[in-house]
């Protein structure tokens, strides 16, 4: 399973990339959401993890782009904040995506085997 990660923190990036990998998922690295959208395009990831605070175009963004263009639309999108407010729950599906986590990100990997093609 081929999973996009974009995010622009990097500890967050090398500690979550690092623990997929060694799980046997092959890893897409993106560090803002315009860099995402592209890698979204050219590499079709199975699975995209999308961080919501991201300079140039914001998660938010992203994943409304992502979901209104007909090439990339039916990749699942994990929404990723460290807020855990409803309200953010909300907004992130609201945007388009297919589920939710809180950071840091303690992968149930139970959460991404729900989104394997």
């Amino acid at each position: 399973m081929k999973i996009l990660y974009v995010e622009d923190n990097e500890m967050n990036r090398d500690m979550l990339s690092r623990r997929l990998s060694r799980r046997g998922y092959e890893v897409l690295l993106a560090f803002d959401g315009q860099a995402g959208l592209d890698m979204m395009k050219s590499e079709k990831p199975d699975l995209v993890l999308m961080d919501m605070g991201l300079p140039v175009v914001d998660g938010w963004d992203a994943t409304t782009q992502a979901k209104a263009d007909p090439e990339i639309s039916s990749i699942p999108i994990i929404a990723l904040t460290a807020h855990a407010l409803e309200s953010d729950k909300q907004k992130a599906l609201d945007c388009g995506a297919d589920d939710f986590d809180t950071k840091p990100v303690a992968v149930s990997y139970t959460h991404l085997r729900a989104h394997e093609t």
